[in-house]
């Protein structure tokens, strides 16, 4: 496991240890893609009420079934697709939220990519959809797996840290 693995100490936690990677490298690219650095702060293996306002989501589909979501306070979401277009935005617009829907399937595909060769591959996944607006509630059936990793921007001007917070989750069911 990478140093970032041990900080968080997933061995404490009841997750797959090649989904937390396949999550926390796809990350670390998309952005690497988006010039920003996220640290990953955490990690769950239960759903949890997440706090971002813009919710990136898609549908997999392979040796499991089930979906990834990229939740994202707005102030990451914009500095995310502000470096990964290269434009300034400075609010919430539809270009963020288009480029939000970009960042999730980079996130996503990544994802795909490493799990590719594992129990845990999807070779199919869906045209993401964009959920934006506060108190998002997503229920989840009995029986998946479930991984939800949490990443703080790197961005000494926001002040607080729920405008720094990404969450990214899957909840799979083996087929």
């Amino acid at each position: 496991m990478t140093a970032v693995a041990d900080a968080v100490s997933v061995e404490s936690v009841s997750v797959k240890p090649e989904l937390f990677e396949a999550v926390q490298n796809s990350v670390r690219n998309a952005m690497t893609m988006c010039g920003l650095k996220a640290r990953c702060t955490g990690v769950s293996s239960v759903p949890a009420q997440q706090s971002g306002i813009v919710t990136g989501m898609i549908g997999v589909h392979g040796k499991v079934t089930g979906f990834a979501t990229v939740n994202m306070a707005e102030r990451f979401a914009i500095r995310a697709v502000e470096g990964l277009l290269g434009d300034e935005h400075g609010k919430l617009t539809s270009q963020v939220v288009d480029g939000a829907g970009e960042i999730t399937n980079i996130i996503v595909g990544g994802i795909k990519s490493s799990l590719a060769k594992t129990n845990w591959g999807f070779s199919h996944i869906t045209v993401p959809s964009v959920l934006v607006g506060n108190n998002v509630t997503i229920a989840y059936a009995r029986g998946l797996d479930f991984l939800t990793v949490s990443f703080e921007l790197d961005d000494p001007e926001a002040v607080r840290l729920e405008e720094r917070m990404m969450h990214v989750s899957l909840s799979l069911l083996t087929l």
